[in-house]
């Protein structure tokens, strides 16, 4: 029940959601930073990964020092991100169930490091091994980043979290793609499974880097644009069509090794700086969004001061129409009642507020359709890779291939396949072949 010392008013509901909308913009403003520690840690696994499986594909003959100089960048991030952790498992931070669960995974991953280090040291693992360890501990710091980001419901900036989104998961195509490239090169021998992963990074930062640049804003996307005409894009593509063209097993230069990766970190870089960018945009629009909401806070205590020290004309028309002293022809000119508009200061208010939320949630809804989409596409691959044994890249190629060849959105045949029974997967023909998604 309500407590009589502080009844249910209009003012007090009208006050505690403009509080409530501040608490929330400044908790993602807290995210912000929070996702900027781990884009941080997540770019310097990255390079330990990528240095690590050249490093042992190599046979030990390459990449030495630069798997060592990135361990020691990375070791002071994962401090740092103990710290955040730290602070954002207060109560007061308003952390859920859920975050803290991906929290303790990411935290269990970069403790299991160590030993990972240890292995690579002694050439106890292969490089494939190694970058699929690596990449599973990213994949949960990428999970985090999602989770924290979607979590936020704020419609004013649903825009830049979809396009932060897309962007983190491009960086990281772009990171497995520079390590499993290095890989080969490193080796100095093709190999037909990684050349179709390869294949499948490369097709997977196309659709990334697409929403990305259909949701950033036309600064970022033009700044990105700029980028692809340097001229390391060239010669990333050069190297690409080398390595993918390759007949399986064929001879690779393996002085190339130091070349590609060279040139696949120069665009990891100029996506973490885009990133960078989008993060400090974030941190503006709350800072933004927060000194606006102040302000209506300000002027919602204005104006229900001002309701109660000064009471609307129809009150004191009532007042005057039933003073005594006043002679009937003076009734004539009460009978109009206030002016319309005059007593509407705090109605005015809330209509406000209900269309400034009106105009935003139709872009939280595109944000949320977004996001939507992509975890059904991920969600129908994972079907096909569990029903039908394929790996990640031939699930997607089954969908694109069913796309095209039925002129249906992708969306469209991810969810047919959700659907279908498993009857339908238990028969497919000896060939291999999937069944239609119709």
């Amino acid at each position: 029940m309500p407590d009589s010392a502080h009844p249910l008013t209009v003012s007090s509901l009208v006050l505690r959601s403009k509080q409530l909308e501040i608490d929330a913009v400044r908790h993602l403003a807290q995210r912000a930073e929070l996702v900027d520690v781990i884009g941080q840690l997540i770019q310097g696994v990255q390079r330990e990964r990528g240095a690590s499986g050249a490093y042992l594909a190599s046979r030990a003959q390459r990449f030495a020092d630069m798997r060592l100089r990135a361990v020691e960048e990375v070791r002071p991030l994962e401090a740092r991100l103990r710290d955040v952790f730290a602070q954002h498992a207060e109560p007061a931070q308003g952390a859920t169930a859920k975050t803290l669960s991906l929290m303790a995974w990411a935290l269990l991953g970069v403790e299991s490091l160590p030993a990972l280090r240890s292995q690579i040291e002694r050439q106890a693992m292969t490089a494939h091994d190694t970058v699929a360890a690596y990449s599973h501990l990213i994949a949960g710091l990428v999970e985090l980043v999602f989770h924290v980001a979607d979590a936020a419901g704020l419609p004013s900036v649903s825009r830049l979290l979809v396009a932060l989104l897309h962007l983190v998961q491009a960086q990281e195509e772009a990171g497995q793609e520079r390590a499993l490239g290095a890989i080969l090169y490193a080796s100095g021998r093709s190999n037909e499974a990684h050349q179709q992963r390869v294949l499948h990074l490369m097709d997977a930062q196309e659709r990334s880097l697409k929403v990305f640049a259909e949701f950033a804003e036309p600064a970022l996307r033009d700044q990105w644009e700029r980028l692809q005409l340097v001229p390391g894009v060239a010669q990333l593509e050069r190297l690409r069509r080398t390595l993918c063209t390759a007949r399986p097993g064929a001879a690779l230069d393996s002085d190339l090794s130091d070349t590609w990766f060279d040139v696949c970190t120069e665009r990891i870089n100029a996506l973490w700086h885009l990133q960078v960018g989008l993060v400090q945009r974030l941190r503006e629009d709350c800072e933004a969004c927060i000194r606006e909401a102040q302000q209506d806070l300000q002027d919602s205590r204005g104006l229900l001061r001002g309701l109660r020290d000064n009471p609307p004309q129809r009150a004191h028309a009532v007042d005057r129409f039933f003073d005594m002293a006043r002679t009937p022809a003076d009734l004539a000119t009460l009978a109009g009642g206030p002016h319309e508009g005059e007593s509407s200061s705090l109605v005015e208010l809330l209509q406000g507020q209900a269309a400034r939320m009106a105009s935003m949630e139709a872009e939280l809804e595109a944000a949320r359709r977004a996001l939507n989409e992509r975890k059904v596409i991920e969600r129908a691959k994972g079907v096909l890779m569990a029903r039908l044994g394929l790996n990640e890249e031939a699930a997607f190629r089954v969908l694109q291939k069913t796309s095209m060849d039925q002129n249906r959105r992708l969306l469209e045949v991810a969810e047919a396949t959700l659907s279908l029974p498993d009857l339908a997967f238990a028969a497919r023909s000896p060939q291999g072949s999937t069944p239609s998604a119709s």
